[in-house]
């Protein structure tokens, strides 16, 4: 990573900081406070040592500096206490922020920009990604104040009491953030590898977990298992790499300020032995004056080595910032998005005119096309893999962006409002998502004005009854629908579908991976659900085609034919050798059966 974008990210960082800005400045005020603390404290404790040893004074007369001594203590303890929370709350609504702004860009980049990769990578840059930028907002940035205020208040004490002592502390004070700057170079560099060797080894595993069954099936398990190792490997070396950075920031940074507290401590000692006689302002150099300016020396070098040790925290926020930024810069074409409602919601008209449909990045995928879905008809979409089917539906559904014109009954859909749109849609795909949660939950989807009644109704409608009536609504179903059959799923799925009542029906294979019996059932409750309704089916199944209105053809993003069953069946055109093809398909089918 060069400097300029190292710069530019850490003022990108930097703010973010501006939104907790009274969180930020309560830490620093602690801290500042701490350090006023530590000086009394130093103070009681020089002063007793030399009343002790030097004056001869009876300790019982030293009761109330033992008591200051344990009250600054006190104090000290409690304000480290208030500037840990004080950074936690400041690193926490920076981040709840920061999070919310890659949800609120993958809410706009939509679905279809999402699938382009692994649910690990987006998890890995939501969660991990984000909480590493704790420290830099909690400790970092606080300590980056601290670090020249708390030096300041002491060489504004030590200087009157010993010029000397505090010449040592002004000119070894650079040396420590010099040498942490000149380790730090490369910490944010390895940072990012690492970041990005996480995101790529999270979504290959959580792709390899989610198919595990398919490996097993196909005996890819020791190979995918050989990937897996080698992805991990990379990943650990990467994390040495960081680790071996942080180390050698720490060695730097202990090097120069024992180097430099050794120092002061040499000169106190020949001051007191009499072979050095400068730096007290004509006097001589007292007990009381070179214990406290010792006590105090480990002190001035500490937030100089708090910021070297908080340092990794910036380098690892900076390489976090890296992936986060570039995403949330990525440019997108503009999705559709308006504020008029749809007009005569209960009735549903869908008309393409010189259509075409774009990938989120600006590539076009479809068109430019011409269709009409006319109310209360059922059409079919069939084409080949990669015709377009699923690129055209996601721009219906407003999830991609288009040219030409794309009307809901008579308003063009970039000037709806697409809550108001989507209102209207009951869809049901070839692979339902169930989140972790009840049956009920599922059906419902958080909506409070579904009631139980609807629920069984739609249960009853969708053939689920059988297995809602022995498990009963409050049956949990847990994450990618573990614990229930596919063909259950997608009843519940139906039953879903059932309750949002929509006008314009969306039918994605939605008994692709059904067995027979729960295929017919399935088919049955559709056909119930869709009567009257505005419909739209993508299939690969031909045979049911026959009850079907009309029937679009897609073919390479393009509309190649559309008519009824009869007509397309009679024509030598792709549809028919896509017939001809199923035809050929089921007559093997029935003789490997036979056989």
């Amino acid at each position: 990573m060069d400097k300029k974008k190292q710069r530019s990210l850490n003022k990108w960082l930097r703010s973010q900081s501006k939104l907790a800005k009274r969180w930020l400045l309560a830490t620093v005020g602690l801290g500042v406070v701490s350090s006023l603390l530590l000086l009394a404290q130093a103070g009681f404790l020089a002063s007793i040592l030399h009343q002790l040893i030097i004056d001869q004074v009876d300790k019982y007369t030293l009761v109330p500096q033992f008591v200051g001594l344990a009250g600054t203590i006190a104090l000290r303890a409690l304000c480290a206490w208030a500037r840990e929370i004080a950074g936690f709350k400041c690193g926490e609504q920076v981040r709840l922020y920061i999070r919310q702004l890659i949800l609120d860009k993958l809410n706009q980049l939509g679905p279809a920009y999402i699938k382009g990769k692994p649910a690990g990578t987006w998890a890995t840059l939501v969660l991990e990604q984000v909480e590493d930028m704790q420290d830099f907002f909690s400790k970092y940035l606080p300590q980056m104040s601290l670090s020249v205020l708390i030096p300041f208040i002491i060489l504004v004490v030590v200087f009157p009491l010993n010029w000397a002592a505090g010449l040592i502390f002004l000119v070894t004070a650079p040396l420590v953030p010099m040498f942490m700057a000149l380790v730090g170079l490369k910490a944010a560099d390895a940072n990012s590898k690492n970041f990005k060797a996480l995101q790529r080894l999270s979504g290959h595993f959580y792709d390899r977990l989610q198919s595990m069954t398919t490996l097993r099936l196909f005996n890819r398990v020791e190979s995918e298992t050989q990937v897996l190792q080698g992805a991990s490997e990379v990943f650990r070396k990467r994390t040495m790499d960081v680790l071996r950075l942080a180390f050698l920031s720490s060695a730097v940074l202990e090097f120069f300020t024992s180097i430099s507290i050794a120092i002061t401590a040499v000169y106190f000692g020949f001051s007191f032995i009499g072979e050095l006689n400068f730096g007290h302002y004509g006097g001589q150099v007292t007990l009381f004056t070179g214990l406290f300016i010792l006590i105090l020396a480990p002190e001035f070098y500490q937030p100089l080595r708090d910021l070297g040790t908080f340092y990794h925290a910036k380098a690892q926020a900076v390489g976090a910032a890296e992936n986060i930024v570039e995403f949330l810069n990525t440019e997108a074409s503009e999705l559709p998005s308006g504020e008029q409602r749809v007009e005569h919601p209960d009735v549903i008209t869908i008309k393409a005119s010189q259509l075409e449909v774009f990938s989120v990045e600006g590539k076009r995928l479809v068109g430019p096309i011409d269709f009409e879905l006319s109310a209360g008809q059922t059409t079919a979409l069939v084409g080949p893999s990669g015709a377009g089917k699923t690129t055209l539906v996601n721009a219906i559904l407003g999830f991609l962006p288009y040219q030409g014109s794309l009307q809901i009954n008579g308003v063009e859909l970039k000037q709806l409002k697409q809550t108001s749109w989507r209102k209207c849609i009951s869809w049901v795909g070839q692979n339902p998502l169930l989140v972790h949660g009840s049956i009920r939950d599922n059906v419902k989807l958080g909506d409070p004005n579904i009631s139980d009644d609807s629920i069984e109704q739609a249960l009853q409608r969708s053939y689920a009854a059988e297995f809602i009536d022995l498990h009963g609504l409050d049956y949990m179903i847990s994450d990618r629908s573990s614990g229930i059959s596919v063909g259950q799923a997608q009843r519940i799925a139906l039953a879903r579908a059932m309750v949002q009542n929509g006008s314009f029906w969306l039918l994605d294979e939605p008994t692709a991976s059904l067995d027979a019996n729960s295929e017919k059932l399935v088919n049955q409750g559709i056909e119930h659900s869709i009567e009257g309704k505005t419909t739209l089916t993508i299939t690969h199944q031909l045979a049911y085609l026959k009850q079907v209105s009309n029937i679009i053809v897609l073919a390479n993003g393009k509309i190649v034919e559309s008519g009824n069953y009869q007509a397309l069946a009679s024509q030598s055109g792709l549809f028919s050798q896509m017939l001809d093809a199923h035809q050929t398909s089921l007559q093997q089918q029935r003789g490997d059966l036979d056989a």
